[in-house]
């Protein structure tokens, strides 16, 4: 089946409709081989199943075992080749994490280092010849020109500076402005602990009490939060609160929020919004010209693609991973874990968070170690897949699948 189909049949609300071959890695591989986002996996260095055993530096690249980190080369790339001496590529599912390296980001640093050491100071002022990067002052505005697309914004709404918890703290200064009567933030259930401790300590810096001024919108029995049920916590307190706070993608589960609607519906009562993005569009550290080297490296391969292609990948690349997800529940006659992440495609970008039944997560990590799998995981019994259409095969889905497969006693797929 065309691959197009199933990204049509997803941007349109509809099941993905896979077939019963979907559980063969000739169907894995046959989608592919359609992939129009597949030289982008080229880009990236992937972990080796070697190199995510590595307990010591020795100087070696990912995937060229031969390569020392200065670029001198003793032999030939084995980048992808399936042996027995651990070279074979991993499946590297911890995209909401920290994504796989881009080749482009050692470029971008040795070039920020020569410069450094060649010119000095005035690398702040001066663009090299040969170089990838503009001169240090305009690295930031650079960055923020790069990062526009995937925001959604014009580059000049965009400031690349400090850490998430940093940020927040200097955006909740600046816009949560308690009143006797207004004083309550509104933020979800199990918010990212970083995101609770800011506003934990803001509302004390008021000289306000918690307790008091924070209002957690609790998940359903699906450990979701319905646009409905955040929309009526907005008209209960709706007088009483000064300021949203809010994720775009709630990190433990991986759902979506309804963003403008939500938004709309706050401003209606008057109430300052704020979303954090983090797991959204991604996490920015401090921007020194050593760290915006690394993330304009990074983001030339975005301007390689487009966020619709990426989209469109991403959809069918969760689909899938999802239908091999429900064939082993199907399979097993028991419930061995339940999807957390919602099952509408639009309330979701590529993370699945799987919650396992009760005493399996350890053996299921350890046996995605030992198999060169590496997904995030969640105690007690979370484990959160997140494949990556930049890089991420529906064929790696497919042997992802098989590992957990094997791990929960189920008899692998051919």
């Amino acid at each position: 089946m065309e691959l197009s189909s199933f990204v049509d049949r997803l941007r349109n609300g509809k099941p993905a409709g896979f077939p019963s071959e979907a559980n063969n890695l000739s169907f894995a591989q046959s989608l592919d081989s359609q992939d129009s986002l597949s030289h982008l996996r080229d880009e990236f260095i992937l972990p080796t199943r070697a190199s995510l055993r590595k307990k010591a530096l020795d100087g070696t690249i990912p995937g060229n075992p031969s390569t020392k980190q200065n670029g001198t080369s003793n032999g030939s790339s084995t980048n992808g080749a399936s042996s027995s001496d651990g070279s074979e590529q991993g499946i590297y599912f911890v995209g909401n994490s920290l994504g796989a390296q881009p080749k482009a980001v050692r470029e971008y640093i040795n070039a920020q280092l020569e410069t450094w050491a060649s010119i000095g100071v005035g690398g702040h002022f001066t663009d090299l010849g040969n170089s990838p990067l503009t001169n240090w002052q305009d690295m930031a505005a650079d960055c923020a020109k790069k990062s526009a697309d995937i925001v959604g914004s014009s580059p000049y709404e965009i400031v690349i500076m400090n850490t998430l918890t940093a940020n927040l703290h200097f955006m909740m200064a600046s816009f949560y402005k308690p009143t006797e009567k207004r004083h309550k933030i509104i933020l979800e259930w199990r918010p990212f602990p970083s995101d609770y401790y800011a506003i934990e300590s803001q509302i004390t810096w008021h000289g306000l009490s918690p307790e008091r001024s924070m209002v957690k919108i609790e998940p359903d029995k699906n450990f979701l939060i319905p646009t409905e049920k955040i929309l009526a916590t907005i008209d209960e307190h709706g007088d009483e609160t000064a300021l949203i706070l809010l994720p775009g993608i709630q990190y433990y589960s991986g759902q979506y929020f309804d963003i403008p609607r939500i938004t709309a519906h706050a401003h209606s009562k008057g109430i300052v919004v704020g979303w954090d993005l983090a797991h959204a569009a991604g996490n920015v550290s401090n921007p020194s010209a050593i760290d915006l080297a690394s993330l304009s490296g990074a983001l030339s391969v975005f301007g390689k693609t487009t966020m619709r292609d990426l989209r469109s990948k991403a959809l069918v690349l969760t689909a899938y991973a999802e239908y091999l997800l429900d064939e082993m529940n199907a399979e097993s006659g028991k419930e061995l874990f339940k999807i957390l992440t919602p099952r509408d495609p639009a309330q979701r970008g590529t993370q699945l968070s799987v919650l396992l039944a009760e005493g399996l997560l350890d053996s299921v990590i350890v046996a995605l170690e030992e198999n060169g799998a590496v997904c995030d995981k969640r105690k007690p019994d979370v484990i959160r897949v997140a494949p990556v259409p930049l890089y991420s095969r529906f064929e790696d889905v497919w042997k992802f699948m098989q590992v957990l497969r094997g791990a929960l006693g189920l008899k692998k797929e051919q």
